[in-house]
């Protein structure tokens, strides 16, 4: 049996739930009188835990079974919305999300993007139809995203979040017991063990590099502090922003399904670069809107844009490496991108009395620099 249709069921029930937690998180924390840095620092528990469950599957993921890991991730993500729902303080779901379940965007959610990516990689089709799935994976999160962005502009209540991620976290175990045995790694050949990456470590670190600089600025502006930022410095209300997620994120999944037909015709790193440039100049002008409208167009301009280079950074790292090498390539790039991202809501948090646009023009210069010197080093590179 295929675990496609598995995988991509678990993607949407998950980005359902991360959905809901992207307006309400930092509703929320608004309501119950968290700060900026207090809001910053409980993002950067939830990126904290990404990266640190991330580096546990990159060293022991296969060894511990990719099917029992997955089980566990999603009964931490019951356990998290557990203390949510009864009401837990701030600091102890702060520590529960070092568990790496819960995730602060809807599209590449943690390690579970870590297990899934290698999972559907193995499935050993043409690159072609790798793209393709790569983007349809990422569209399905994008449209679950959206309609639990819908149910999250209900009124922020924990009764809600808590609920949304316990049901998520409940089926998620039961998807995760019906996944067959092919989702395994290989069993090792007899004998001296290679090292891991031994044949593109080369490539693979210097892509874990710009990967961590990218992630470091995206971590300024994760969608649950944008949708602080919007209810604090524009009054906005849950269902407007709450609308505003679920406008971009049908932007996002038109972009997700168009990427791979861009990607076919003109290469899958030119698609990464050229659509990633203008969506960071767009992010750049966000503080600067005269009001709310103005402020959401841009975010809608840069959501159009932002999100191309997911499926194809994807399928670009899996057409790098050798089969062999896919797993250790998959959780080294991935681990490295929530090295840094912890970092980045933090940052923004304790940046804040500096000015409204300081968080969105350093993440936006940041991720610019990096498309730039991703072109300069890898337009060369065969796969």
């Amino acid at each position: 049996m295929s675990p496609i249709p598995l995988l991509l069921t678990s993607q949407a029930v998950r980005g359902l739930g991360y959905g809901v937690a992207a307006v309400q998180l930092g509703a929320l924390m608004q309501l119950e009188g968290l700060g900026a840095a207090q809001a910053g620092l409980m993002l950067a528990a939830v990126l904290i835990g990404s990266f640190l469950t991330s580096l546990v599957l990159a060293r022991w993921g296969d060894r511990l079974g990719r099917r029992r890991a997955y089980f566990t991730l999603y009964g931490a993500l019951a356990i998290c919305g557990g203390l949510i729902a009864a009401g837990a303080p701030w600091w102890l779901l702060a520590l529960a999300a070092l568990t790496g379940a819960m995730s602060v965007e809807v599209i590449e959610s943690g390690p579970f993007t870590t297990l899934e990516q290698v999972m559907m990689a193995g499935t050993d089709l043409p690159q072609r139809q790798v793209v393709r799935g790569f983007g349809l994976y990422n569209a399905i999160a994008a449209v679950s995203g959206t309609l639990g962005a819908l149910v999250g502009a209900l009124p922020a209540g924990r009764a809600l979040l808590g609920g949304a991620l316990i049901g998520v976290g409940a089926v998620g175990t039961l998807l995760a017991t019906r996944l067959p045995a092919e989702v395994e790694a290989p069993a090792p050949l007899p004998g001296p063990q290679p090292r891991m990456l031994a044949r593109s470590r080369g490539p693979i670190t210097r892509l874990a590099a710009l990967f961590a600089v990218d992630s470091l600025a995206g971590g300024f502006v994760v969608q649950a502090y944008v949708g602080y930022w919007l209810a604090v410095h524009l009054d906005a209300t849950t269902q407007a922003i709450g609308l505003t997620f679920a406008a971009a994120g049908i932007l996002q999944t038109a972009s997700l399904l168009a990427a791979p037909v861009i990607a076919n015709r003109i290469g899958l790193l030119p698609t990464m670069v050229f659509t990633h440039l203008p969506a960071n100049v767009f992010l750049i002008a966000v503080p600067f809107a005269p009001g709310l409208p103005i402020a959401i167009v841009l975010l809608l301009s840069r959501a159009c844009l932002s999100s191309m280079d997911v499926p194809t950074r994807q399928a670009y790292v899996m057409a790098m490496v050798p089969p062999e090498e896919r797993t250790a390539a998959a959780a080294i790039t991935n681990t490295a991108r929530y090295l840094t991202r912890p970092a980045g809501p933090a940052l923004a948090g304790l940046l804040h009395p500096l000015g409204l646009a300081a968080p969105f023009v350093i993440a936006g210069v940041a991720k610019i620099v990096y498309d730039l010197s991703l072109w300069r080093i890898f337009r060369r590179v065969p796969l």
